[in-house]
């Protein structure tokens, strides 16, 4: 399975967005293919905080305009929202140890534990902080494959 972070979901709805074009063609692949593929709960919060604030886009999108655009994510046969699961907090215990994340940066040992948790095989990412967790396997769609 493959699952998409948030900056991948911001770019993909937000037509202001450099790499809109990209994201948005990623993740219709995703969402129109027949391939199992996932969105982290923590992303869907941290994509309408983002795509809502005011500081980050001038304009912001609308309240509507975000959650109509996680509906019509969620409207994709073959999503799964991936949430927390019995063995959360082993996990992203031994993440923490292992890579001795402190700070805000637990956000993403919580992305990896989840991701973990269900099997995801490729994390798509903009964000390099994710090599801290080297069990999740990661790749930054807008980069050209080597």
């Amino acid at each position: 399975m493959i699952a998409v972070d948030t900056n991948v979901l911001v770019h993909a709805h937000r037509r202001d967005s450099p790499w809109h074009g990209a994201a948005a063609g990623l993740i219709r692949s995703l969402a129109e293919g027949h391939a199992p593929w996932g969105i982290p709960w923590p992303c869907l919060h941290e994509f309408y905080a983002k795509a809502t604030h005011p500081r980050i886009f001038a304009p912001p999108s609308t309240v509507a305009q975000a959650l109509d655009q996680i509906d019509a994510w969620r409207a994709s046969p073959t999503l799964t929202l991936l949430s927390e699961g019995p063995d959360h907090i082993d996990r992203l215990t031994r993440l923490l140890q292992d890579s001795q994340v402190v700070g805000p940066m637990v956000h993403d040992a919580r992305i990896a534990a989840i991701c973990l948790s269900h099997g995801v095989r490729l994390l798509w990412t903009a964000d390099r902080d994710f090599v801290r967790f080297p069990a999740l396997a990661t790749r930054n769609p807008f980069e050209p494959r080597p």
